[in-house]
């Protein structure tokens, strides 16, 4: 059978495109593939986060927006205590959380990891107050300066009796009075800490 004959370019019959089937792959061009390089990376990095989150205490923890089936993983890894154990329930909670938005969890952790930050600040001011009474009697003229309120007179019992212990051989000493006077001034030290952060945080914010 004879094909029909046309005589320009304009005559040729034009093929109508077809369309790809539904179920069809989606092709992704390589450049725009994630490299198994960054692959591991992400998931090196949700293990780690998934670690993190395992630690927060426990208030925190049932606090967060969390699907039932990562918490239960989280909380198997909590139990887990074998190290090839933990490695593979650390994997799967890894998995588990790339179907989820990791921000509020790292979130969660920064706060977690601020608030262990002030209470170290706070335990390393007071015991460099606790030393600097034992050391020096102008010491307690300027922390009753900072805390007018403050009983001086127990303050005061209470930095003579480390004193007299921390000149005694160390097989001998009674740390008791040393530990009274860091429980004495510690939520004074605390309130001093809130009046300089404070302000400091503010500006902080305002400069965002």
């Amino acid at each position: 059978m004879r094909r029909p004959r046309h005589d320009s370019p304009d005559e040729m019959p034009i093929e109508e495109p077809t369309e790809a089937p539904k179920d069809a792959p989606v092709w992704i061009p390589r450049a725009d593939r994630p490299s198994k390089t960054s692959l591991k990376k992400q998931s090196h990095d949700l293990q780690v986060l998934g670690q993190q989150v395992s630690e927060l205490p426990t208030e925190r923890f049932a606090a967060l927006d969390l699907p039932e089936n990562l918490r239960d993983a989280i909380v198997e890894l909590k139990r887990t205590r074998s190290h090839e154990g933990r490695r593979r329930q650390l994997q799967l909670v890894g998995k588990l959380m790339r179907s989820v938005d990791d921000e509020p969890l790292r979130e969660a952790v920064a706060a977690s990891k601020l608030g262990s930050a002030k209470e170290s600040l706070l335990l390393h001011e007071t015991e460099r107050w606790r030393d600097a009474l034992i050391a020096d009697d102008n010491t307690l003229t300027e922390f009753m300066r900072l805390n007018p309120n403050a009983d001086s007179q127990a303050l005061r019992n209470l930095v003579r009796a480390a004193r007299r212990d921390a000149q005694k051989p160390l097989d001998q000493r009674n740390p008791r009075a040393a530990r009274e006077l860091f429980q004495q001034i510690r939520p004074m030290v605390a309130q001093q800490l809130v009046a300089v952060l404070k302000p400091a945080a503010q500006g902080a914010a305002q400069d965002e």
